[in-house]
């Protein structure tokens, strides 16, 4: 079986202090930091013995992982397994990056937000030169707020042109048009974090090959969807998997819509959805783009007398990045 999972475990500090962002300086007691140690070895063993499987791996935790030494470790140790094709982390890049000279680049792969003020601006850029020049996969991003576009715009001019830059929509931030076109001059897939997709009713990879998985091991489709599939270690989950529509009215975050049929994004990202780089070249995607043929834009909804799905979302569950 190939799946993606999207691994979330108990931490939730981060030393940063991004005034939109929740976790924002948030210290996790030394109970906490073990709790989400002992659960990520876990589940780097569960993925270690699950050969028979093809797996995909991306952490998307509340704060930021790679200051932390067993995260690393878990990155690397993955890398080098047969079965994994990829394992990715949403970072801040904050921490050093000689350690990814342990991991194998060809599975490797970091997704790297800049955030302007909270450390400086050649540091950042040099730690993605330095990410280059050891071949790890990795795409940048900012989050689209007026204050940032300066900084973006330098950004784009300063990394390397196959180094893909992406912006985040700013949480309750309207965009005129003129503003939206700035950002899509940056990123030309901006359109598609400008604006909620209707989800509705529309059928999405997750809960069939995409699953979300927190510290216990609970599965859920995706971190947006709070009904629960099963457990990854006694392995209940997967009886629950299968195609679904999505029961939210909305989806508004990346790591949610990128999974959506209806949207080209596979095509768009084809080879680097984890990590949020699009296949090359770059700059011949948008928003718009002609969808596949074989990616279904209406389908029927499914009944599900086992999974109880409600409307009710898990409160928005990503960090701007």
């Amino acid at each position: 079986m190939d799946l993606t999972i999207l691994y979330r475990g108990p931490l939730a500090s981060c030393d940063y202090d991004c005034p939109y962002c929740p976790f924002a300086k948030r210290r996790d007691s030394p109970e906490r930091l073990r709790a989400d140690r002992a659960a990520l070895e876990r589940f780097t063993a569960w993925a270690a013995e699950q050969t028979g499987d093809r797996l995909s791996v991306l952490f998307t935790p509340w704060g930021e992982g790679l200051v932390r030494s067993w995260y690393r470790r878990a990155l690397i140790e993955l890398s080098h397994l047969p079965h994994v094709e990829r394992v990715a982390i949403q970072t801040n890049l904050s921490c050093r990056t000689g350690w990814t000279a342990e991991a194998d680049p060809a599975t490797l792969a970091l997704w790297c937000t800049y955030h302007p003020g909270q450390t400086p601006y050649d540091r950042f850029l040099a730690k993605c030169g330095e990410l280059a020049a050891r071949g790890v996969r990795h795409s940048v991003g900012i989050v689209g707020l007026p204050d940032h576009l300066d900084r973006a715009r330098r950004l784009r001019a300063d990394l390397p042109t196959q180094v893909y830059l992406w912006v985040n929509a700013a949480e309750g931030h309207t965009y005129t048009d003129a503003e939206a076109a700035e950002w899509t001059a940056l990123d030309p897939l901006f359109g598609y974090s400008h604006h909620p997709h209707r989800s509705a009713g529309l059928r999405c990879r997750t809960g069939a090959s995409v699953i979300s998985v927190d510290g216990d091991g609970t599965v859920r489709r995706c971190h947006f969807v709070p009904a629960e599939l099963g457990n990854l270690y006694d392995g209940s989950y997967r009886a629950a998997l299968r195609p679904r529509p999505c029961p939210l009215s909305v989806c508004d975050c990346h790591i949610g819509y990128v999974h959506l049929e209806s949207l080209p994004l596979y095509d768009v990202f084809a080879g680097g959805v984890l990590e949020r780089v699009p296949a090359p070249p770059v700059g011949s995607w948008s928003v718009g783009h002609t969808v596949s043929p074989s990616i279904p834009l209406v389908t029927t909804s499914v009944t599900e007398p086992d999974v109880t799905e409600t409307e009710s979302p898990l409160p928005r569950t990503s960090p701007p990045g």
